[in-house]
């Protein structure tokens, strides 16, 4: 198909996946997810893993003009509507990494949302792992846990950036998102707790990774690869990525389906490719290739997967802002920035990021290690500013967003660092209410969607 057929692509198409999590009048975790999507009743609002998160979809479309302002608006619009319905059966939506008041006791299998396949997912992770998930992060402070079930997973709730684009360029956006991850994830680090302890300044990278390990010890001294996956090299196909997806990770689901995929496009038409699809989505690569169908034409996207929820839709837009300007010139360098620098200093970079967020220093080629936030205001910031330029984006609203991501270098002032600033000033009502306090105006402030960096504190 990558040789022959006709892949769709008129025009570059960016799109969102938003994950969100569900909380009760006092900031705890609220397992409505089944009745808050009953009462919304709409078809871009979809269930999660656990039993309080949702998930929405924003319809593709193009970066143009004011359309990044549109998105921003859209976006609010459909969670101010959700979340007065979701307010109705008991439940609040909150955008962030990692809900603040989680408990252990809320991630439990019998916590896991109804549908079928996560049942399903669980079993068939457990059945390969055979022992109980190991959770052992080692951050500020450190957590040290046993779990018997892949609930956890839910607590990592994510934005996920698609881009479509041709075969022939698939290869080099997807090492350029690979390039960017660590400046990606420095900048929006919004998950410093879990399960009452603080971590890393984006603890859900290193939460999912073990939450969905389907290894078990014998098998990681052997090397063999995680689910969850930066990679192991720079590409020169996206076939690249498919070949190490059924070479490294048996099949987890066994569903199939009646489709003959070589029989479809012997007779010119579009396969489904279900099966490769579902397999593809078991293999948790922070960047994932995407093979979809949509009117009888195959496409493909990158999915970019490294960025927290929230704080705000301002946030949230600025940071796909971002990531789409830098993908409009990294990509087409005279000399690509993934020929000068090794794949394992990109994945450093985003295991840094992740530790110490705006803090982290990254290898940068020509520049050496220098810190997250020099290297994005005085390096990313200038091309992101040009990529947004030749996607045609208003330049009124492209210094709108890009002066959110200006901001947050400047103070310094990431939605992790405002979390960890605001619990700390209720520490002496102790962590566990702490927390709980923090979550409650974390939720009030975001609304406002004035951006994390100008929040303030209490006190």
């Amino acid at each position: 198909m990558l040789r022959e057929s006709k892949f769709d692509f008129e025009r570059a198409m960016i799109g969102l996946e938003i994950e969100l999590n569900l909380v009760n009048e006092r900031g705890e975790a609220a397992m409505r997810n089944a009745e808050v999507l009953e009462a919304i009743a709409q078809p871009d609002w979809a269930t999660e893993l656990g039993q309080f998160n949702v998930e929405i979809n924003i319809p593709p479309q193009s970066l143009a003009g004011d359309a990044a302002r549109h998105l921003e608006e859209s976006i609010r619009q459909r969670l101010n509507r959700a979340e007065e319905i979701a307010a109705s059966v008991g439940g609040h939506l909150v955008m962030v990494g990692i809900l603040p008041s989680l408990q252990e006791s809320d991630v439990r299998e019998g916590t896991l949302s109804a549908n079928p396949r996560y049942k399903l997912l669980n079993e068939q992770i457990f059945e390969a792992r055979g022992e109980d998930f190991h959770l052992s992060i080692d951050g500020v402070e450190r957590l040290d846990t046993y779990a018997d079930c892949i609930t956890p997973e839910a607590a990592c709730t994510s934005v996920q950036l698609h881009l479509q684009v041709t075969p022939e360029d698939f290869p080099t956006h997807w090492n350029a998102a690979q390039v960017i991850a660590g400046p990606q994830v420095a900048l929006a680090a919004n998950s410093p707790y879990l399960f009452g302890k603080e971590l890393w300044r984006e603890t859900r990278l290193c939460l999912f990774e073990q939450s969905t390990d389907t290894r078990p010890a014998e098998l990681k001294a052997q090397g063999v690869r995680p689910r969850v996956w930066f990679g192991e090299r720079w590409i020169t196909s996206v076939f690249d990525l498919f070949e190490e997806n059924v070479r490294y990770f048996p099949a987890l689901l066994p569903i199939c389906e009646d489709e003959d995929p070589v029989e479809v496009a012997d007779r010119g038409d579009t396969p489904e490719l279900a099966e490769l699809t579902l397999h593809n989505g078991t293999v948790y690569r922070w960047n994932r290739p995407v093979y979809d169908v949509v009117g009888g034409r195959p496409h493909l996207r990158v999915e970019n997967r490294v960025l927290p929820a929230g704080p705000t839709v301002l946030d949230v837009t600025a940071n796909a802002a971002f990531y789409y300007g830098l993908m409009r010139v990294l990509p087409f360098a005279e000399r690509p920035l993934w020929t000068r620098m090794s794949f394992a200093a990109a994945e450093d970079n985003m295991f840094a990021a992740a530790r110490y967020g705006l803090d982290a220093r990254l290898y940068w080629p020509g520049v050496g290690e220098v810190p997250a936030s020099e290297l994005i205001l005085r390096r990313l910031l200038p091309l992101a500013h040009e990529g947004l330029d030749l996607w045609g984006v208003d330049p009124k609203v492209r210094d709108r967003l890009l002066g959110v991501i200006e901001g947050r270098c400047l103070t310094g002032m990431t939605g992790a660092g405002w979390q960890v600033a605001t619990a700390r000033a209720y520490e002496g009502l102790g962590r566990e209410e702490a927390l709980r306090r923090m979550t409650l105006d974390y939720v009030e402030r975001m609304h406002s969607n004035e951006p994390v960096h100008t929040w303030g504190t209490p006190g």
